[in-house]
This record gives structure tokens, sequence and C-alpha cells, in this order.
């Protein structure tokens, strides 16, 4: 069976080595993640995203809330870490259920003029169709929206680099 619209592929390559691109990606994740409500649950407010580097780690968010408290969010479970060519993680939106997941692989392939950041994020075809997560778009136009979020994210790496 083919399920289309499960997955979103992207790409950049940074003019950095192998191993410096996995490490800023996955050390320096907060320097170069864009900030705002489309790329993080704390919004505008002052926070850090940041990785447990390990098989098990997390992607953590921690940001102080409006009654001065700090938060936790998980927003992924790290299933590999294989520095410095692989990273999946089990991708949960702040809205999805116990149950619900997605993932997210980043490989890194080194090229003559540095190195090549590989994002698909699959598993889309496990959200059910009106999921708040899909902002009422299906198909391709859900597929672009998710593409055009981890584009703008992977541009602000190669920008960042």
């Amino acid at each position: 069976m083919t399920v289309l619209h499960d997955k979103v592929m992207v790409e950049t390559t940074v003019a950095v080595p192998l191993a410096r691109a996995f490490e800023i990606f996955t050390r320096e994740t907060d320097l170069w993640w864009r900030r705002g409500p489309r790329f993080r649950v704390a919004g505008r407010r002052p926070g850090v995203l940041e990785f447990e580097p390990r098989q098990g780690g997390k992607l953590l968010e921690k940001f102080e809330t409006a009654s001065g408290n700090t938060k936790t969010i998980v927003v992924g479970t790290v299933l590999a870490w294989e520095p410095p060519s692989r990273l999946l993680l089990e991708w949960r939106n702040v809205n999805f259920a116990p149950d619900e997941k997605t993932q997210v692989e980043v490989r890194f392939e080194a090229t003559p003029s540095g190195t090549r950041v590989t994002l698909e994020h699959r598993g889309w075809a496990a959200i059910r169709p009106d999921h708040p997560a899909r902002h009422e778009k299906q198909g391709r136009e859900f597929i672009a929206l998710i593409g055009g979020y981890w584009g703008e994210l992977l541009t602000a790496l190669r920008l960042y680099i």
C-alpha cells in the first residue's frame, strides 16, 4: 500500500565539515532554531531549545511562563543518535495525544562544498485528518505547509553557519 502525503523532505548544504554540521545542529540548536509562535511553544517568551545528546535523550523546550514559572516541553525523543551522520527523533506536537507521534530523521552527508543536511518528517498518515496540527489542511496543501516550516528552519541553520 502506498500512502500519499505522509512525509516531507527538505535539504540544504552548509559550508562546514560533516562532524561540525552535526554538532551545530544538535549542540547549538537554540542559536539557529527560529523563535516565535510558528517555531516554538514559548512563542516570543525567553526560553531554550536543547537536545540531550544520546539515544533515549529528549529535545526539550524550556521557557518562562506568563506567571514567571519555568515550563519544560518534550518536543521529541531521540530514537537514534549516530554522530556525525544521523539523528532520528520521535516528534510530538504540543497538541498531540499521548499515542500520537511522527518521526523526524536528519541525515548528514559530506559533499565537496561542506555537508548536505537532509530532513525527513514522516508518519503524518497516522494523524487523523481533523487534527489541529493539520491547520485544516490536507494532502499536498498540508505537506507544503510542513515543508515550508522545515525549509525555514534549515534556511536558518544555513544562515547561522
